[in-house]
């Protein structure tokens, strides 16, 4: 018999304020019902489920048969960021300075350290919601307050210039902005950016996260605008976040940047140093190809997500209870389930809220979904449709078959 030994493990008081990511969550039970042999539809995972590009593999390829394979400078290889001032270029007209660039193991890794290098005990970040699941535990990991500013339905859930005025304090350190945003896909339309300028500007204490990961998958023939170009004398205060794991289907080689103010940079920098030292350099190679290459599979894999949205939406929109909002970017679809609220299963238990209309998916119709709570709003429920057209009809039939099995 094997004795057990007690843990002497203490976690940190700052565990106790954070949360696994739901997303995670979601996909470890698809995997665990999966592994039981169960068929599950997996709408869960925010990821392209198209392979790398050729050129950018064999860029990574051509690395380690050069030998590149050492710690690089903390804040990446000069062509790495040679490639991320081309690209920002190419995409929004503004030029950046190698002092104004950093680079992490995913812009996920980046945004944690800028909030690190800011946020004090009792600083307020405003969350808009809907937002990305992660933002709020990472500002109180950080010792900051998340305030979760609220917007409205008719407004398409983007932020207002009267929401963020009237949710501004003198706690106020950032506003974090993530256009096209996860869940909800929608952008920021450059007038829209203007007013929400206009605020900032009577706010000079505020600075903003622009996170623009998905900023390229964007379904109105052009990136997404940005707040560094369309006011360019916030640029100081405006960290624009971004990547190569959505446009470029480069999930796994965890390679995310930030441009902004030297100062801050510098600090992040400083945190990058003490914990990873560096990205991966060939993650770094691969990421350059990506930048600087041909731009062949953004214009080829946006009308394909487009595709996907549109079957998405069609079939939603014909199942009773259930609304999708139409994205104009990123490849989610946040669903409206307010209709399905109260009503009942066949085995006799009452849909209360989103979490239990997830589950019920999950556990009647082989769907899985994440609940609109994990995104701040209620009642939602998530589906990406970064995968094929067979599954994702697939699901809306399964969906609509469980919808009309209620009571």
């Amino acid at each position: 018999m094997t004795d057990v030994i007690a843990s002497s493990f203490r976690a940190a008081e700052r565990l106790g304020r954070i949360k696994p990511s739901p997303s995670t969550v979601a996909a470890a039970r698809v995997r665990e019902l999966k592994s039981q042999g169960r068929r599950i539809l997996d709408l869960t995972v925010g990821e392209p489920d198209f392979d790398t590009p050729e050129h950018i593999k064999q860029a990574a390829i051509a690395a380690i048969d050069a030998g590149e394979t050492k710690y690089t400078p903390v804040n990446g290889t000069p062509r790495l960021r040679q490639a991320i001032r081309g690209s920002l270029l190419r995409t929004h007209g503004i030029e950046y300075s190698d002092a104004e660039i950093t680079v992490g193991g995913g812009g996920k890794q980046v945004i944690f350290l800028a909030l690190m290098a800011t946020v004090d005990a009792g600083d307020e970040v405003l969350i808009p919601a809907p937002y990305w699941v992660s933002y709020p535990d990472m500002v109180r990991a950080n010792e900051g307050t998340p305030v979760i500013v609220e917007t409205s339905a008719h407004n398409g859930y983007k932020l207002s210039a009267a929401e963020l005025e009237s949710a501004i304090t003198e706690r106020t350190t950032w506003l974090i902005l993530n256009s096209p945003g996860n869940p909800s896909g929608a952008i920021h339309t450059e007038d829209e950016l203007a007013a929400l300028a206009d605020v900032l500007r009577r706010h000079p204490h505020v600075s903003v996260l622009s996170d623009e990961i998905y900023s390229e998958i964007s379904f109105g023939g052009a990136p997404a605008p940005s707040l560094a170009a369309v006011a360019p004398d916030l640029r100081h205060r405006v960290l624009v976040v971004s990547g190569v794991s959505k446009s470029y289907a480069m999930t796994g080689w965890r390679l995310g940047y930030a441009v902004g103010d030297p100062a801050l940079v510098g600090a992040i920098n400083t945190l990058q140093s003490q914990t990873s030292s560096c990205p991966s350099s060939i993650s770094q190679a691969a990421a350059a190809a990506a930048l600087e290459g041909p731009q062949d599979f953004i214009a080829e894999s946006v009308p394909v997500y487009r595709a996907r949205r549109d079957a998405a939406v069609a079939g939603l929109q014909g199942i009773d209870g259930v609304m999708p909002l139409v994205p104009d970017g990123a490849f989610y679809l946040y669903v409206d389930c307010a209709g399905l609220i109260g009503r009942t299963t066949v085995d006799g238990t009452v849909l209360e809220d989103d979490q239990d209309v997830t589950l019920y998916l999950l556990d009647h119709a082989g769907v899985a979904v994440i609940q609109g709570s994990a995104y701040g709003r209620s009642p939602f429920f998530r589906i990406s449709f970064a995968t094929d057209l067979d599954t994702i009809d697939a699901a809306v039939a399964e969906i609509a078959a469980a919808v009309e099995a209620l009571r």
